[in-house]
C-alpha cells in the first residue's frame, strides 16, 4: 500500500488584468507549488487552471507556445537562477531567441541594454556576468529577462526573500512601476505579511496546502478571520 500526501489541494482563485494577488504563509506550505503549476513547470494530477479562456494544462504547439510567451515567472533566488557562463545581455534576451523574436546579436544586445535600463541597471552590465553583481542587481537582471517578451502575468516567487530590507523595497517599488507600466498581472509569492501588505490590494493566505481565507487587504489586515492569518499579522513589526 502506498500512501499519497496532496501537496496543494483545494486552491481556487481568480486573478484580473493588471492586479496583484499576494499569496502568502509559511515555507512548506504550497505556495511555490502554486505558482509553478500555474505556468505548467509542475504537473498537476488535478484541477484546472485557464488563462484568457484557454486551459494551460491542454496546450499543446502553438497554444503552448504563446501561453510560455505570456506567462513568466521571477525565482527567488537571484543568483541561483542565472547561468553563470553567460553573459548579461545574453541571459536578459534568452527568451527573445528562444522564441525567435530576433536572433541578430547587435538586436538582442540593444533589445538587452533597453530592458537592463527599464529595470535601473547601466548598458555597462551588457558583458558582465552574474557573479560581479550583488543580490539585488541580479535580481533586477532575473526581472530584465522576466519581462523581455511583454508578459501578461508573472509569477513572482518570493523575489526579496533573499534581498537586504533595503533592497526589498527598491525591488517592490520597481515590480509596480512594471505593473503600472506594461499592465501585468502578478501573482506574488511570499512569506512575509509586512512585505505582502505593501505590495497586493488582494491576498490569500495558505496553511498545509490550502487558502485558508482570501480577501482584500484591508479586510485581511483589519479583520483576520482564521487564527493563522492573525498569526501572520501578528508577526509584522510596528512602530509605536
Amino acid at each position: 500500500m502506498t500512501d499519497h500526501v496532496r501537496a496543494v489541494d483545494g486552491v481556487s482563485f481568480q486573478l484580473d488584468k493588471a492586479q496583484t494577488l499576494g499569496l502568502v504563509g509559511e515555507s512548506g506550505c504550497g505556495k511555490t507549488t502554486v505558482g509553478r503549476t500555474l505556468l505548467g513547470l509542475v504537473s498537476a494530477t488535478s484541477g484546472r487552471v485557464f488563462f484568457e479562456g484557454q486551459s494551460v494544462f491542454d496546450a499543446r504547439g502553438s497554444d503552448l507556445r504563446r501561453l510560455r510567451r505570456d506567462m513568466q515567472i521571477i525565482f527567488q533566488d537571484p543568483g541561483g537562477s542565472l547561468d553563470p557562463r553567460m553573459r548579461v545581455w545574453q541571459i536578459v534576451t534568452e527568451p527573445l531567441y528562444v522564441h525567435r523574436v530576433t536572433r541578430s546579436r547587435s538586436d538582442l544586445r540593444e533589445r538587452a541594454a533597453a530592458l537592463l535600463d527599464r529595470c535601473g541597471l547601466k548598458p555597462s552590465a551588457l558583458d558582465r556576468y552574474p557573479h560581479e553583481f550583488s543580490g539585488g542587481q541580479r535580481q533586477r537582471i532575473g526581472i530584465a529577462r522576466a519581462i523581455a517578451l511583454e508578459p501578461k502575468f508573472i509569477v513572482c516567487d518570493e523575489p526579496t526573500s533573499a534581498l537586504d530590507v533595503s533592497v526589498q523595497a527598491q525591488i517592490i517599488n520597481l515590480l509596480c512601476d512594471l505593473q503600472r507600466d506594461m499592465q501585468m498581472s502578478y501573482l506574488f509569492i511570499s512569506h512575509n505579511m509586512g512585505v505582502v501588505q505593501h505590495m497586493c490590494p488582494q491576498i490569500a493566505v495558505m496553511y498545509g496546502g490550502k487558502i485558508v481565507e482570501q480577501a482584500s487587504r484591508e479586510q485581511i489586515v483589519n479583520n483576520p478571520q482564521h487564527p493563522y492569518t492573525q498569526k501572520l499579522l501578528s508577526a509584522v513589526p510596528r512602530v509605536a
